[in-house]
């Protein structure tokens, strides 16, 4: 593809960065509700544990709930002579105290039991660690079976049909590590490492969140979690471990160029660049990403642009600073080059 045919794509793919970052207001509300997020659809074996164990409760107290009611309206409705068997020593020994104590000694050995049974560690299982921070997540996969070491963010890619170990921790405050489909949650605490084990059984795309309050923008702070089939998960973190490409025309290079003289590697890794920072996400495989924000928006060379210039004004308090001060063409550089990270 020459350079002309490269920059009308480019440009056919973003609207003016004004008007562009402006859309983005208006798709926050939209994005909390894209992707697979429910944990009444387990895609995993603890996760269909914890499932039975809510529809037993939630039936149990369902029938409880509709048999007193029936009592009450008994009670109140039927004859004096009728109903005089409610105040009975019988009934209340019968009802009000033995009922309660089966009912309840019966559920608590079978919840102790689901508890037992799930977040299980398990052998040969794929190693994840995950970092919360406001308000973003940093990914990493340790070095396995001859694959190297490397890092993302705001994404986990699991294979179907093995176990996963995610340690998980956070640098700033309290954040908490939620996939409702695969299980239960877990705390993110500073200088502690927790676990959290669990089983994909089928492929797709879920939606991960932080479910305890850190801060402005905790609503904005999910992730997605991709489980692949065995071979699609080797193929992509074999791909993922790779140095960033270089640019193909000499736009993508003009980007590359204003990356460096911004300063953006002093926040950001880019493997195989001069470009180490270790503030924010690691930006080698960017343009790979489904979403940037977080999981607030789809990743496309608009919204990179978006976010670049105004990331202050789309999401406040997070690290990075607006760079509303380039130009619409120097904007479509820098996120032509990010989106090419593939």
């Amino acid at each position: 593809m020459d350079q002309e045919t490269t920059l009308k794509r480019l440009r056919g793919r973003l609207d003016p960065v004004a008007r562009r970052a402006g859309g983005l207001l208006w798709a926050v509300p939209l994005a909390g509700c894209s992707g697979v997020q429910s944990a009444l659809d387990p895609a995993g074996g603890d996760a269909w544990e914890l499932y039975r164990l809510t529809v037993v409760l939630t039936v149990g107290a369902t029938l409880i709930f509709i048999f007193v009611t029936a009592l009450l309206l008994y009670s109140l409705f039927a004859p004096p002579e009728r109903r005089a068997w409610l105040g009975t020593r019988r009934t209340i020994v019968y009802g009000g105290l033995a009922f309660p104590i089966v009912t309840l000694s019966l559920l608590l050995p079978y919840g102790l039991t689901v508890m037992r049974d799930t977040d299980v560690p398990q052998a040969g299982a794929l190693q994840i660690e995950a970092i919360g921070e406001q308000y973003w997540w940093r990914v990493r996969y340790p070095a396995e079976g001859g694959q190297a070491e490397f890092s993302t963010a705001n994404e986990l890619v699991v294979p179907i049909n093995r176990p996963v170990t995610v340690s998980v921790t956070s640098t700033d405050v309290i954040h908490s590590f939620w996939i409702p489909n695969f299980g239960g949650k877990i705390d993110m605490i500073p200088g502690r490492i927790n676990t959290f084990n669990f089983t994909a059984e089928r492929p797709g795309v879920y939606r991960g969140v932080c479910a305890e309050f850190c801060g402005a923008q905790h609503a904005r702070m999910a992730f997605d979690v991709m489980a692949l089939e065995p071979d699609a998960f080797e193929a992509w973190r074999k791909a993922q471990a790779q140095p960033a490409q270089e640019p193909a025309i000499p736009f993508l290079a003009r980007g590359r160029e204003l990356f460096r003289s911004g300063g953006c590697g002093s926040c950001h890794v880019v493997r195989g660049t001069e470009a180490n920072g270790q503030l924010g996400p690691d930006l080698t495989h960017v343009g790979s990403r489904r979403t940037i924000g977080a999981g607030q928006f789809p990743n496309n060379v608009g919204t990179l642009a978006g976010w670049i210039a105004n990331v202050q004004h789309i999401k406040p308090g997070a690290k990075m600073p607006s760079y509303g001060s380039l130009t619409g063409e120097d904007l479509r550089a820098m996120a032509g080059y990010l989106e090419s990270l593939k």
